[in-house]
């Protein structure tokens, strides 16, 4: 399987600081990309393929923001790293500030994630991976794997959130639809909804969305993700959702993974993307489920069982110990 990752990843590397004056890293953190590639094996650089790709799911006003935000941070004469404070989440209408302040409510969902001076090349490269590794699929292989980090399923088309920037697997998706596929399915298997996700392709017919992550009614992002929430328009039943509950084991994961993998057959795609997350980990320091290091072979053999041609994406997973081989455990069912 070839695997893409760029070094250019690791510029964003956010501090927060602690009560005590200390600072300290994010979970997500540059980290996390050196303790999955010390494990998986070789990466290779992408191509550059441009800021089209990127264009075709995010606006071009926030691909805007992203590149000047921490020019206009500065330039207000702000230290430390960017991030929101207040988030209009009444009326939102798309209105055009002159202070960085009001922007970064105007494209984020939350205050966990800050924008640094390296986040833009960053997250422009971390699509680049994804893209690459869609042209791969497209182009013959049965499977590639997108090193990407910081991850990418929170992030809408006009707005950043729960450490997401860019929307890799949207991107890669879209990409493959743009060059000769006709449908093809996401499948999410990171303990967080990925909202961002869902929101980019709600009335869409062409991308079916399914995802496994934990009950928002008591973990993040709390507000999409439920059940009952399934498209609207052309993507009227192309969302699915199966939200578990907290503890939930390998038996319970499996069982909601079938229902999910059911629904992606009948959907007859012609590519599968796939958002990896191994924060479904027992160990992970911010999740709630009881997945062990032996599982993340099954669940990769129950996906790859569907034999279709599959992009993986990576998303979260926090437990730097383990990060790297439940990784590899996954991947190695492809």
């Amino acid at each position: 399987m070839q695997i893409f990752f760029d070094d250019r990843q690791c510029l964003h590397d956010p501090k927060r600081e602690l009560h005590n004056g200390d600072w300290t890293d994010y979970f997500e953190s540059a980290s996390r990309a050196r303790a999955i590639g010390s494990t998986v094996g070789k990466a290779d650089a992408p191509g550059d393929f441009g800021e089209a790709p990127i264009a075709s799911v995010h606006s071009p006003e926030y691909i805007q923001f992203l590149k000047t935000a921490m020019t206009r941070w500065r330039e207000a004469g702000r230290s430390g790293d960017a991030i929101g404070y207040v988030w209009p989440v009444v009326r939102r209408r798309a209105l055009q500030f002159g202070r960085i302040d009001a922007d970064l409510g105007q494209y984020s969902m939350d205050a966990s994630t800050p924008l640094t001076e390296g986040t833009w090349e960053a997250a422009y490269w971390n699509a680049q991976c994804a893209i690459a590794a869609a042209n791969t699929v497209l182009s013959g292989d049965k499977s590639a794997f997108a090193l990407c980090r910081p991850p990418g399923h929170h992030a809408g088309r006009d707005y950043l959130g729960g450490y997401c920037y860019l929307n890799n697997v949207a991107i890669a998706a879209q990409h493959a639809l743009d060059n000769g596929r006709k449908r093809v399915a996401i499948l999410d298997v990171d303990y967080h909804h990925g909202n961002g996700t869902q929101d980019i392709f709600w009335d869409r017919g062409d991308v079916l969305f399914a995802s496994l992550h934990a009950d928002p009614a008591t973990d993040f992002p709390f507000y999409w993700g439920h059940a009952d929430e399934q498209g609207e328009g052309a993507g009227a039943g192309s969302t699915m959702n199966y939200p578990l509950p907290r503890g939930t084991k390998i038996a319970g994961y499996q069982e909601a993974l079938r229902k999910a993998l059911e629904r992606i057959e009948q959907f007859k795609p012609e590519m599968l993307l796939i958002s990896f997350g191994a924060d479904t980990f027992s160990q992970d320091p911010i999740s709630h489920f009881e997945l062990q290091a032996g599982d993340y072979s099954l669940i990769g053999s129950d996906i790859a069982a569907l034999g279709l041609p599959s992009v993986i994406v990576m998303e979260g997973g926090y437990d730097l110990e383990t990060l790297g081989q439940n990784t590899a455990e996954f991947l190695s069912a492809f």
